[in-house]
């Protein structure tokens, strides 16, 4: 039988579609039909069509183009990128016998040099230029990438432009310069400080010549603005050497005489506050340089510098290619940490993309104490780049010129691209985890390896004399320069500092003053024109001429107009939109993301509609008026954390944007806690960072499960300190119009976190009159005007939902004995205005009423902050879980509370 039949026997049609696809990219189609393409092609450049090929030769040229695009796809995993230790066998197979070739080969001449530069060459020469170009100390992945033209891209850089790569003496004497650097920072801090916990750098030096290189090169290509995010490792070098922080500075926070100003409160350990500053690169470029603050929590601060970023392209630059983030990784942390998923995730998507980011792995091969084959189930750190097709390459630590040369590559890629590029450069650390940690109680063979190791700077002066590229006076005058450096350092000769002009934007907030008691008294004005609420109402009722909305929209479209115009009373979801609206013509930013937020969770919102017949969007609120600023609302990822901290990143970069997320159900921000709590709750005090941001969390018992009734509001209270952030549970559509206003009405900014309602969007008592927009502020207590104060016998003080249970029971039962306070804003606590309200009653025991355990919601707050009057509490039983999971459970446990509340 013809061993070819099943060709035969195939349909062509087929076949000739798989062509099409493995021309356009030869990973699109099975590896086995990659290889009869491969033998196809061949065929047809040396023989024609018609052409009789010499079976065996057309078989070894097979057999070595194979060769080759298993050195492209599996070099990497040969290459010479760690400095300390062999590298594990991850069963590259490059050996001849893995594709039917032998020694004996080796001196035949075939045509697939031409494939990689090297022409018409022998396998031996072959194979010589495969090793040098993928298995020297740069292990390149970008094979998988499915664009062709990236690949391309890629290949050129990689198989001509690192084989020449060979930098002018300046570039080599700034790289020698900036290991200078690092290193006597690294020495001066040992023996100044010799113990004290620095997370050093020493390993892993060659980041300061590559961060050095990177912004240069970035610069030139039109960057103006870089963004670094970066844990601790290295940070107090990076502060110094990168963003031309002092040495005096460094100095006077390690001796502890660095005195935060103490109405900014708590302040944090010098390598975890941020730093601003303008440079001026290698080349000549000025560029504006800012090192996030980040917390213990690692990684925890990537999606602030993206959220940074992202505000910065939509309100200054209009241009991701102007401004770069940078984040830099420990290895252990990049793959340990989920929020490194999210955040690749978000990456490409429309509401969080950033041009690309620059991924800088600091791999010191240790994790803590842990070695990497203990830390990760992959074999490479980065490899969720693959989930984007973002390209890695690994690089040896102890090579600078090839650090540097990835740097500018990335740079290239980032700005031709705009996209996510992964350089992972493997190193080792000195020293333990901190300076006072004894590495070897767990690496001893490691530490054994590392003690002996000369450092990046003392292997690349080394190489340079022996290159002959510098001679042996210059490399001496330099390690006098570097001598007296350090001395000077030691000395402590003061160095001038940076000059930095603040940009528009951190002009505004160094404006702003730090919030004050009295502030909370009172509300300011937040009300709006009658000509705001008519222009904002038409267009929440218009769609353009042959716009075709679902039946629903119809209904929704018709109400509006009746709330608007007819009653002039608007219920929840207008109140909001209206708010929005409002801004947007005060030329302020409105952002807001959450999962399914254009419509609302619960389908009350609708900003953004669709047409049945093409699914095209309407955006309402984008339609106001000619020249007006875009309603910024997009549906997220299913995230909560890196979402969130995209959100924060994006309200700390812009005093003038109000910027909401919008959690799906409350408690779904449990999954953001870290945000919540290292950067939302003490962005005054820790960060020194004034922020803006509204967290609105769906809260209310009405049945549904533990998860969909509470928001977990005891935990944003027990944050509560200092006027840090508003908490607010609110009854009134007009209070969240005043509430979202506030935001930028006050003379300072601070985070709100609303326990946001469900059952409320469609109430009928939730609703508020035209004249609450147009006259008045937010109201932080509402009083009780239906009962007779004189004979009033007892006073409910409670937030949120639960009043309209209470006031239905009151209304119902003719209670003019029960009065009911509603306290809209549990902190600041109101308590000037709560005791203004409980002076009208003369009663002695004020009643607590909450729907939530009592273990749980504002209780044990009000106790603590609220002790000017006696109190009790009625509520549900202390409980491990916030809520039952069965109708008729929650049922009775909602009337035994307006029992007990009337009773």
């Amino acid at each position: 039988m013809d061993k070819y039949s099943y060709i035969a026997n195939a349909h062509t049609n087929v076949i000739d579609d798989m062509y099409q696809s493995y021309k356009n990219n030869p990973e699109s189609v099975d590896e086995t039909w990659q290889r009869f393409f491969e033998g196809y092609d061949f065929s047809l450049a040396k023989y024609g069509e018609d052409g009789q090929a010499d079976v065996g030769v057309s078989n070894k040229e097979i057999a070595v183009r194979d060769l080759i695009h298993a050195y492209r796809s599996r070099g990497h995993l040969k290459s010479t990128t760690n400095p300390v230790r062999e590298r594990k066998d991850r069963e590259a197979r490059l050996e001849l016998e893995d594709f039917g070739l032998s020694k004996a080969d080796l001196d035949t001449e075939f045509e697939c040099g031409k494939l990689i530069g090297v022409g018409k060459a022998s396998l031996k020469k072959i194979i010589e230029a495969l090793k040098d170009i993928y298995t020297g100390n740069v292990g390149f992945e970008y094979l998988y990438i499915r664009k062709p033209d990236i690949v391309d891209w890629f290949k050129e850089k990689v198989e001509k432009d690192a084989l020449k790569y060979n930098p002018p003496i300046e570039e080599k004497k700034q790289i020698l310069s900036k290991l200078n650097e690092a290193v006597v920072f690294e020495n001066f801090l040992h023996t100044k400080y010799l113990g004290q916990k620095r997370f050093s750098l020493e390993g892993g030096e060659t980041t300061i010549p590559a961060l050095d290189a990177l912004i240069d090169r970035s610069a030139e290509l039109g960057v103006e603005e870089v963004v670094i995010g970066m844990a601790h490792r290295g940070r107090l070098n990076v502060l110094v050497n990168i963003m031309g922080k002092t040495y005096e500075q460094i100095f006077n926070e390690f001796e502890g005489s660095f005195a935060p100003d103490q109405t900014m409160g708590d302040g944090d350990v010098k390598y975890h506050m941020g730093f601003s500053s303008q440079v001026v690169t290698p080349s000549g470029k000025n560029v504006n340089l800012k090192l996030a603050p980040n917390p213990s929590h690692l990684e925890a601060v990537n999606p602030v510098v993206e959220g940074f970023v992202r505000a910065k392209i939509d309100n200054l630059y209009k241009d991701s290619k102007k401004v770069m983030p940078i984040l830099i990784h420990g290895d252990a942390a990049l793959a340990g940490q989920g929020i490194g998923y999210e955040l690749i995730q978000m990456s490409k998507l429309d509401a969080y993309g950033t041009g690309g980011t620059i991924h800088f792995i600091i791999n010191n091969q240790v994790g803590f104490t842990t070695d990497f084959d203990e830390a990760r189930s992959s074999i490479y750190c980065t490899d969720l780049a693959k989930t984007v097709d973002a390209p890695v390459l690994h690089v040896n630590g102890d090579s600078p010129e090839a650090v540097v040369f990835c740097m500018k590559v990335a740079a290239e890629y980032r700005q031709k691209f705009e996209g996510d590029i992964f350089i992972d450069m493997v190193c080792y650390r000195r020293h333990g985890h901190n300076e006072s940690d004894e590495p070897k109680f767990t690496q001893p063979s490691l530490y054994n390896l590392i003690s002996k190791h000369p450092n990046p700077r003392e292997i690349y002066n080394k190489s340079l004399i022996e290159r002959g590229d510098i001679d042996a006076g210059l490399a001496k005058s330099m390690d006098k320069e570097f001598k007296a450096q350090l001395q000077d350092r030691l000395n402590m000769v003061k160095q001038e500092q940076l000059p930095y002009t603040l940009q528009e934007s951190e002009k505004e907030f160094s404006e702003m003053r730090l919030s004050r008691p009295e502030d909370f008294d009172e509300s300011p004005d937040t009300s709006v024109s009658a000509e705001y609420i008519e222009k904002v109402g038409k267009a929440l009722m218009s769609v353009p001429s042959g716009f075709k909305p679902i039946k629903q929209i119809d209904k929704v479209l018709k109400q509006r107009k009746e709330m608007f115009f007819d009653k002039k009373e608007l219920n929840w979801a207008s109140a909001e939109l209206l708010a929005y609206g409002s801004l947007l013509l005060d030329e302020k930013v409105v952002r807001m993301t959450g999962q399914d937020c254009k419509r609302g969770t619960f389908s009350h919102r609708h900003a953004v509609v669709r047409d049945m017949n093409t699914n095209e969007p309407y955006n309402f609120l984008d339609h106001i008026e000619e020249g007006q600023k875009p309603f910024q609302i997009y549906n997220s990822l299913l995230s909560e954390f890196g979402v969130l901290g995209f959100e924060f990143g994006y309200a700390m970069a812009d005093p003038n944007a109000v910027v909401i997320w919008e959690a799906q159900f409350g408690d779904f921000a449990n999954g953001a806690q870290v945000m919540v709590d290292q950067f939302i709750s003490c962005s005054y005090t820790k960060w020194r960072r004034m922020n803006g941001l509204v967290l609105l969390l769906p809260h209310g018992y009405e049945g549904q499960g533990p998860e969909h009734s509470n928001a977990r509001p005891e935990r944003y209270l027990q944050l509560a300190s200092g006027n840090n952030m508003y908490i607010c549970n609110l009854t009134k559509p007009s209070n969240y119009f005043h509430m979202i206003r506030r935001q930028l009405a006050m003379p300072f900014r601070m985070p709100c976190i609303l326990m946001s309602p469900k059952s409320l969007f469609r109430h009928p008592l939730v609703v508020s009159k035209v004249e609450e927009f147009t006259e008045g502020k937010f109201q932080e207590v509402i009083g009780d005007d239906y009962v007779d104060a004189k004979k009033v016998t007892k006073v409910l003080l409670c937030t949120g939902k639960v009043y309209f249970d209470l006031l239905e029971r009151q209304q119902k039962d003719k209670r003019k004995d029960v009065a009911i306070i509603r306290v809209e804003q549990l902190h600041p606590f109101p308590k000037k205005q709560v005791m203004a309200e409980l002076d009208k009653y003369n009663v002695k025991t004020v009643h607590w009423v909450q729907e939530e355990p009592e273990n749980m919601g504002a209780w044990s707050f009000i106790l603590r902050t609220f002790r000017e009057v006696k109190k009790d509490v009625i509520s549900r039983k202390n409980a491990a879980s916030p809520a039952t999971g069965f109708a008729k459970v929650h049922k009775q446990e909602q009337e035994d509370i307006m029992n007990r509340s009337f009773a």
